[in-house]
Parts: structure tokens; sequence; C-alpha cells
């Protein structure tokens, strides 16, 4: 089913796979298909997921095997991992001053729907890259290290279609390229883990705020981490309106 599968779609979580996402046993298929990660590898695990329950891009719906499917796009595209590949392009670019690292599965493919260490400033860095389009605003050419016009159709809003804008996608948030999306008139945007570490990015001030505190449960939506960190934003959002 993924193989026929466009990668926009599988970067706005649009598969209409016949998936319920849900990470304790019993609740959801992710421990089933983790399970088959454990003992084939992301790849093979692929064939977990049989078939779809809507069209492709009809709507969106987050499911965990969609983002290590891209690693693997981007793999057999390269021939090369996801690290090797981003950390010239990508982590050193941003002026990283630590390695990170990431968990991969038993062939050396990224687990890229989560499962990557860094720092806090490190993210920090990242953040402040993304709110300025792209480029670093410290380096004098102005070189961009993610191009601009393709940050734009990932975050904002008026840029993706109405099924994945504010409100639609979600009750109250929308959804680009992998990233969270705020409503509001202003372009405001998030990546969030599992387990409630998120960086928050509104590029018309240039606010990043990073948290890496990670909640007992990998359901951080549904805890008291969620709730607040959602409560700070929005008072922070509504003082710069």
């Amino acid at each position: 089913m993924f193989g026929d599968t466009t990668i926009r779609n599988l970067l706005r979580m649009a598969v209409g796979a016949g998936y319920k996402q849900g990470y304790n046993r019993g609740e959801g298929d992710t421990p089933a298909f983790w399970a088959l990660v454990e003992r084939e590898g992301l790849e093979r695990a692929a064939r977990f997921v049989k078939k779809r329950e809507r069209p492709q891009g009809e709507r969106f719906y987050y499911i965990s095997p969609a983002t290590p499917m891209l690693a693997a796009v981007l793999r057999g595209a390269t021939r090369m991992s996801v690290s090797d590949y981003l950390t010239p392009r990508l982590w050193q670019a941003i002026g990283a001053e630590d390695t990170a690292f990431w968990r991969t599965d038993r062939t050396g493919l990224e687990v890229a729907n989560g499962n990557f260490n860094a720092t806090l400033r490190d993210y920090g860095r990242l953040g402040v890259v993304l709110a300025n389009d792209g480029v670093r605003p410290d380096d004098p050419s102005a070189n961009p290290i993610v191009p601009r016009n393709y940050l734009l159709d990932a975050t904002d809003p008026k840029r993706v279609p109405e099924q994945f804008r504010p409100g639609k996608a979600t009750p109250y948030l929308g959804y680009g390229y992998q990233f969270w999306l705020y409503p509001g008139m202003r372009r405001r945007f998030v990546m969030t883990g599992a387990f409630g570490q998120s960086i928050f990015v509104d590029p018309d001030i240039k606010l990043v705020i990073v948290q890496t505190a990670a909640n007992a449960t990998a359901e951080a939506a549904d805890t008291s981490l969620a709730r607040e960190r959602d409560a700070f934003w929005r008072g922070v959002m509504r003082f710069y309106e």
C-alpha cells in the first residue's frame, strides 16, 4: 500500500490507511507495528498496513508508520542513511554544538518518526533557522539551509489544502509537511514528540520555544503536560497578538 502512496501524502499524514493509531497495547495498531519493526526492520514492516480505507490525500489522519516510510524513500533515492544525508546539509549547517544520534532498526534505517536525541540548545538552533525561513540569521551570505518555498508549503496554513488547515485537520490544529499548524492570522507552527517534547515557532516575531521535558506516557496529549504547555503557548500568542 505504501508503494503507491505519494511523498506529499506521506508528509501530510494523508495516506488513507486502514490503521488505528494508538500507543498502548490493545488500543491501536502501533504496538503490533513496532513489534514487527523489531523483528524484521521498518521496510519489511511496511506490509503491516495492507489496505486503504479512503483515497490518499482525502483527509488528515496521523499514523506512526508514515514518517519512517519517508526515511525509506530518502534512503532509496540517495543511497544514504538519513543521518548521513542530514549531517552536513542540516545539522552542521545550523551550527549545532553537539552531535545528535538516531535510533535505527536492524537494517540501519533511522526510526524517523521519533528516537532522535539532541540537546536543548541545538534544538533551539533548528527552531531559529525555521523561524528565519530556512536561513541562519548570523550567516551574511544568507544561504538557505531549508528551501524557503518548501518551508512555506510545509508550515503556512494558507498554502495547504482546505482539509489540512487548522480547525479542519483537527478541531484546533492544522497539519503541513510533518508540522502542526496553529490557527490565527500569523503563521505559527510546532513540532511535537509523542512524549511531549516540542519546538514552537513564530516566524513573525522570531520566537522559538523548546521543551525537552518528557511525559511519563506516550499519550502526552491526554495529560496535564500537554494542557499546561498549550495554555502557556496560548498565553504567549495572546500577548503578541
